[in-house]
């Protein structure tokens, strides 16, 4: 029974880039049959259904479980259809954005940093969707605004860094300001050392958040796991992967999960806009966008999909470091060049797998 996998699909170069991916998933080239069910996010549909279809897009990602989604534009207008990362991701439950910066090879990283750093983004509330209003008082414009988080989502932003540091033999770095916020950011704080208390073996070492930017600066080159607020950790993501060069070289991972903190819902996207300007050039780099789609893979039940997703994972890698490389990263490829040497190389991959055995 072939996999379902629900297609978000987006704007601009967003969904020139979704379109290399899916060239990428193509059954002639990872030998999987993926029952692909496609949902329009673009701007003007979803000004035309109010929103409408990133509902529906959502309840069809409850029943999937797995999905891939293409960058979308967010329009500034406070009366118009806001974003659609917002919606789907309450919709799903979410709860954490995994963003990992690792070494492209032949880029040289800044700072010396080589070892994998790995950002646990609170998915829902703090700033975003946060009740805002403006009053007069002494003849001065006051601006307010309500935030929330809950206990429920720190714990699981907690719960999940350490285990995915655990299982990546990675170090719990950094935190919240709870110097500041006692009561707010302090809640992400005390499940952190809660979390601790639970994996004793990780090592834990916690900072405040100002701290944490400087320190990633003068690091040591350890592995790391840096737990963060919503806002904290969209900001603090794009400055590790822009670290190592690109923040084309990284994958985004929208994740819901159970009681037993099992992954309940996977949406994987590239961490990157819509980049208008590159619409239609045919140079932008589709390598973040086809990671999202290996890393995906990997989380469907399986040996087939494992096997694939290592396949386009080493193909994206080997290639950079091969020299084909789009112009980011001072190289010559066009976009489905890029896409067109991936798709080469897992095919021959995937067939000497077969031909030896089984290769997990």
């Amino acid at each position: 029974m072939a996999a379902p996998i629900i297609v978000l699909e987006g704007d601009q170069t967003g969904q020139e880039l979704l379109n290399e991916a899916l060239r990428v998933l193509q059954p002639s080239v990872i030998s999987i049959d993926l029952d692909v069910r496609r949902f329009d996010l673009s701007l003007p549909t979803r000004r035309q259904t109010r929103n409408g279809v990133v509902l529906e897009a959502a309840v069809a990602l409850r029943e999937s479980h797995f999905g891939l989604k293409a960058a979308t534009i967010t329009p500034e207008g406070k009366d118009d259809v806001g974003s659609p990362n917002a919606i789907l991701r309450e919709a799903i439950d979410g709860k954490v954005i995994l963003r990992t910066g690792r070494r492209i090879p032949g880029v040289t990283p800044i700072a010396g940093v080589h070892a994998p750093i790995a950002v646990v983004r609170m998915a829902v509330d703090d700033a975003y969707n946060a009740k805002e209003w403006r009053e007069q008082a002494d003849g001065d414009e006051i601006s307010y605004r309500t935030e929330k988080i809950s206990r429920r989502t720190c714990a699981m932003v907690a719960e999940f860094s350490f285990l995915y540091a655990c299982r990546t033999r990675a170090k719990v770095f950094g935190g919240p300001k709870y110097t500041v916020s006692r009561i707010y950011e302090g809640t992400l704080k005390e499940e952190l050392d809660a979390a601790h208390q639970r994996y004793p073996d990780v090592r834990y070492e916690p900072q405040l958040i100002d701290a944490t930017y400087a320190l990633l600066l003068n690091g040591s080159g350890e592995a790391l796991v840096i737990p963060a607020l919503n806002r904290d950790g969209d900001c603090l993501s794009d400055l590790v992967l822009q670290m190592f060069g690109s923040i084309a070289g990284s994958e985004s991972l929208i994740l819901s999960f159970d009681d037993d903190l099992q992954p309940k819902c996977v949406v994987a996207e590239a961490p990157h806009g819509t980049a208008p300007t590159l619409q239609g050039k045919n140079i932008a780099n589709p390598m973040a966008m086809i990671l999202a789609a290996a890393s995906l893979l990997s989380y469907l039940p399986g040996d087939d999909p494992h096997r694939a997703s290592r396949a386009i994972y080493e193909a994206v890698f080997e290639a950079v470091r091969e020299g084909v490389r789009t112009a980011d990263l001072n190289g010559h490829a066009l976009t489905t060049e890029f896409t067109d040497s991936i798709i080469e190389r897992v095919r021959t991959k995937l067939e000497v797998w077969a031909n030896l055995g089984s290769v997990t």
